[in-house]
């Protein structure tokens, strides 16, 4: 399924379970470099990992002292990164990773967090991205940051558009419009898009941009 129209009818619950059913990881495991660089300078507290995927934020998080929970639409996906912490010697206390259909159950979903993050929430089928990202953006207690971080165009191999439906790339300032956050709760402290540079399938050098959108919840005093 090459052309986004093939995914209209797929169900989200389907579309990413058959993703994650190889009997190889998806991605690296690493964390992805953004959040890497600006989470290093925070203070370690309670997290919340959106869209998780196989826990590489997930883990890097826990093991750099903070309390972190992770959440997918895939069983598959949390069951990897369960396995991915179990490596790592993280207890369920220090790593809890949870299958959720973020679609209709986050709403629902309890808890205040130092940090929520959502790194590369995008996806080809049907997803309430911006009602899922402003839902998180309520669990960030005062002082605390929200931070994501999305695909802004495609890697510098591939042409613009090429395989790709309109509004899978977002640029930071639309995704502070989507937001919406209340400016008297809220400070921008970065909106920018990065370049970090990444391997093509037959291993040449390029580059790719993220959009990355940082903002701080306001203690009020």
């Amino acid at each position: 399924m090459n052309d986004m129209n093939d995914y209209e009818n797929v169900a989200p619950i389907d579309f990413w379970e058959e993703l994650y059913s190889g009997d190889r990881p998806n991605w690296s495991g690493r964390p992805n470099v953004a959040l890497a660089e600006i989470a290093a300078d925070f203070a370690p507290g309670r997290a919340l990992d959106v869209g998780c995927g196989e826990g590489g934020d997930a883990v890097w998080l826990a093991k750099n002292g903070w309390t972190v929970t992770g959440i997918d639409i895939s069983p598959r996906a949390i069951a990897r990164a369960r396995q991915a912490a179990e490596r790592e010697g993280l207890t369920t206390d220090q790593c809890e990773l949870i299958a959720m259909d973020l679609a209709t159950q986050f709403a629902s979903h309890a808890g205040s967090y130092e940090l929520v993050t959502a790194s590369f929430f995008q996806s080809p089928v049907e997803l309430p991205r911006d009602e899922v990202l402003r839902a998180a953006a309520d669990l960030v207690v005062p002082g605390g940051h929200l931070l994501i971080t999305s695909h802004a165009g495609p890697p510098s191999w591939v042409a613009e558009g090429e395989g790709h439906g309109p509004g899978h790339f977002v640029r930071p300032e639309d995704q502070v419009t989507a937001l919406a956050l209340d400016p008297a709760s809220w400070m921008m402290e970065l909106v920018e898009t990065r370049s970090r540079p990444v391997t093509s399938p037959d291993g040449q050098s390029g580059e790719i941009e993220d959009a990355v959108v940082l903002a701080r919840r306001l203690t009020g005093e």
